[in-house]
């Protein structure tokens, strides 16, 4: 039971079972309402409504209460308070850091606002003082989020919203879940998916008033590391000021790293070396993933519409030139060490402030089970996902003005080489300024090759996850994966 001044809300915890799978637990906070209250909610989040019920004989409903100011407050009170609620099996318990009081500074936290619901989370705001996040699924165990936010909080990295508190769940003498995490709130202009499509519907215009055709180099990983090496192009020109804030964004993405490499005492951080038993557990493990992303697209590729059936057999008659590629990660020793990354990286999870980022969701993919979500990998994770997210942006801007319909189809594609343009030079302006920010970084391979070939597997591997995802959710989109296949192996 949560009391929110007079009255009582509960938190009630989910046990899902499936018939393949282990079950999962979810967090489902609810509330009561009758009366003037009842049609409150249902004119105002009718979304919310559960179920109809009646208590001692008077009619009512249940409903979300992550909808409700009065939750959301309750929950900012029961860890600024540090409070313990106990339940029928397991205790919630609050807790802070001194970056709450440190924020408060001897102000009120402003009233909460209605919840944001998310793919896997919901959140609330509390004026511009705090943001908190809470996890609709409970796992035991180190939350990868909590964890990375509180050692960037702690060793002063300024790019990510400070950590202020948490409220964990815990079962008998289980390990704890955490079910909410409080963090300072970042003013911003959104995320920087909505910033570059923004930028990207500005270049697109000035590309069809400027006419012609641009330069385009092949968009393999040599060539991007080629261009990269290479001082900006006439064509960097036409990217304008967006071309400026991926390179800091590159630099952003550089210092992060550097910072997860800094600690080797903390053992949850403490960089580990490649070492050739690494080198060959990663070829098996990118040759499983792949494997399971290619039999899926063998699987699906019957009930594709053309033209996008004819993408995926050229993408499944390339699957033994794929596997070689990827066996090339054994094929010398790669001299850098592994560390803690983001995990999940990619625009969405960088907020845009109007002059820097802040990058925020340490969760990982939530598909992935907690304690492979933890694992440590190369940098080069992190920014291979990346790269991958500039080749959906550009893609996605392009096929938004194919859907309008004041575009003409010779628009669309006069514009898919300035779209290939656009990749090149804003990939390459992100890895310039990551790789001279990092420097001589040991989380970097010392050699060229080294560098080249591993970013290659992961980009392959990011690229061959998508198509599994957009199989599975968004069939429309499955185009883009493949097409960054295509780009990818040289075509």
């Amino acid at each position: 039971p949560v009391r929110a001044g007079e009255r009582v809300m509960h938190i009630l915890l989910v046990s899902v079972g499936y018939t393949e799978g282990d079950p999962e637990v979810y967090v489902l906070p609810l509330a009561h309402a009758t009366g003037a209250a009842e049609k409150s909610v249902r004119a105002q989040r009718g979304d919310a409504v559960i179920a109809q019920v009646q208590l001692a004989g008077k009619p009512g409903i249940l409903y979300d209460a992550s909808v409700d100011p009065a939750f959301a407050a309750a929950l900012l009170e029961l860890i600024g308070g540090r409070r313990r609620l106990r339940g029928q099996q397991g205790v919630l318990r609050g807790s802070t850091t001194p970056v709450y009081r440190r924020t408060l500074n001897g102000r009120e936290a402003a009233p909460a606002e209605p919840a944001r619901v998310e793919q896997t989370n919901t959140s609330f705001t509390y004026g511009d003082v705090f943001f908190l996040k809470l996890y609709r699924r409970l796992e035991a165990g180190e939350n990868p989020d909590v964890e990375m936010s509180r050692f960037l909080t702690e060793h002063g990295f300024p790019y990510t919203p400070a950590l202020a508190g948490t409220l964990e769940y815990r079962r008998g003498s289980g390990r704890a879940a955490a079910a909410a995490m409080l963090q300072e709130r970042v003013e911003s202009q959104g995320d920087a998916w909505s910033y570059t499509l923004d930028a990207l519907d500005r270049y697109f215009e000035n590309a069809l008033a400027v006419g012609g055709t641009p330069r385009v180099r092949r968009a393999s990983t040599a060539e991007l590391l080629q261009l990269a090496g290479e001082p900006p192009t006439p064509e960097a020109a036409r990217i304008g000021a967006y071309l400026q804030s991926v390179q800091l964004l590159g630099r952003r993405t550089a210092q992060m790293h550097a910072v997860l490499a800094s600690d080797d005492e903390e053992r949850a951080f403490a960089p580990e070396p490649f070492s050739v038993l690494y080198q060959r557990s990663l070829y098996q493990s990118l040759r499983n993933s792949t494997g399971r992303a290619f039999r899926l697209l063998a699987r699906q590729a019957g009930k594709l519409p053309e033209p996008l059936r004819a993408e995926a057999r050229r993408a499944l008659a390339q699957e033994a030139d794929i596997q070689k590629r990827l066996r090339q990660v054994t094929a010398e020793k790669i001299e850098a060490v592994r560390i803690r990354c983001h995990g999940d990286y990619h625009l969405g999870q960088v907020l845009y402030t109007g002059k820097d980022f802040i990058i925020i969701d340490f969760e990982g993919e939530p598909a992935r089970p907690l304690g492979e979500r933890r694992l440590k990998r190369p940098a080069l994770y992190d920014v291979a996902g990346m790269l991958r997210s500039f080749h959906y942006a550009v893609s996605a801007a392009l096929m938004n003005r194919a859907a309008r319909s004041t575009s003409r189809e010779s628009d669309t594609a006069s514009l898919e080489p300035w779209a290939r343009c656009w990749y090149q030079q804003v990939a390459a302006g992100f890895l310039r300024a990551y790789l001279a920010e990092a420097g001589d970084a040991r989380f970097l391979p010392r050699s060229q090759s080294g560098l080249e070939v591993l970013l290659d597997v992961l980009l392959l591997e990011k690229a061959l996850y998508e198509v599994g995802y957009e199989l599975n959710n968004r069939p429309d989109w499955l185009w883009i994966p493949l097409a960054g296949i295509r780009e990818l192996v040289g075509e």
